[in-house]
């Protein structure tokens, strides 16, 4: 069973300026709560009890978000606002814990997860990009990340979580080269030839974008420690993936919910529209609100 979850939240989160200047970008809020929180239930739904947060001393207030607040839950007590303190008090179950690495230096997403192989140890390991939120669909029979650990369980490849984009946004994202052909329906998983970071639309082998959802062996550690900077100079998992592929095989899995990338300032706010309507208690009051938003004034 896949037990731990490697979260790279260390990001400067340009993308996000002026918003992340002095907030982390996981720390803005989509509807009632941070895209980091949404993230983290994601996983604990899949079976998740350990998360791993590599992190940066400009990070602090992810894990303060996680932390027990005893001076604001005693003060919630004393008023009676019993529905606050339980919300506070749910973030995260006794039976998880979070723990904190520190990414010295910004040297990119394969850095970032090499700096949690003491924590990870010699389990395969799931890892979540913490700006992208993955929802599954109201009759998904089972979230995209629990299946991804599920298929590892069966065949003990790595999974990558993949879905179709638009062919002139291919450049964009770091593509799936599949073993047969270069389509992949919904829920249906297929080996990988190689993964390539960013192609061209006329030289991109499927229009299948990697999402930013993994489960991989604790072997991708010894591949992470032999790649070399790459693209930006800095340490690719694109690169280490592609090394553990041809050596053990990998396979892609595509998504069956849908996928937001808070990122980016449309993203951002089509994750929050898109999550405000499927809101279980603000649904229909901000369905509402949009009515009254698009009536001329």
């Amino acid at each position: 069973m896949i037990r731990k979850a490697v979260l790279p939240v260390a990001g400067l989160g340009t993308r996000c300026l002026p918003a992340s200047k002095a907030i982390p970008k996981e720390m803005m809020t989509v509807v009632d709560r941070p895209v980091i929180q949404w993230v983290v239930e994601e996983a604990i739904a899949s079976g998740i009890t350990e998360i791993i947060l590599v992190t940066h001393s400009a990070k602090k207030a992810i894990e303060d978000h996680f932390d027990v607040h005893y001076e604001l839950e005693t003060e919630l007590e004393k008023r009676g606002k019993t529905d606050a303190l339980k919300a506070l008090r749910e973030l995260l179950p006794d039976s998880v814990r979070v723990i904190s690495v520190r990414q010295g230096r910004a040297l990119g997403l394969g850095h970032a997860i090499l700096c949690a192989k003491a924590v990870v140890g010699d389990e395969p390991f799931a890892v979540l990009l913490p700006d992208v939120l993955v929802a599954a669909e109201k009759d998904q029979p089972q979230a995209d990340l629990k299946q991804l650990c599920a298929r590892y369980e069966g065949s003990g490849k790595a999974q990558i979580l993949v879905d179709a984009v638009p062919t002139d946004q291919v450049d964009q994202y770091g593509i799936a080269e599949l073993m047969q052909g270069c389509e992949l329906a919904r829920g249906e998983g297929i080996g990988l030839r190689s993964v390539i970071e960013k192609p061209s639309p006329a030289l991109a082998p499927s229009n299948l974008a990697v999402v930013g959802r993994y489960v991989l062996p604790a072997e991708i550690f010894s591949y992470l420690e032999k790649t070399r900077p790459g693209a930006g100079n800095e340490i690719q998992l694109t690169d280490a993936l592609d090394a553990l592929l041809q050596s053990k095989g990998a396979e892609a899995y595509c998504m069956q919910g849908r996928t937001y990338d808070c990122g980016n300032k449309l993203g951002y706010l089509r994750a929050t529209l898109a999550y405000a309507r499927d809101h279980a208690e603000l649904g229909d009051g901000f369905m509402r609100l949009l009515d009254e938003i698009q009536r001329p004034l």
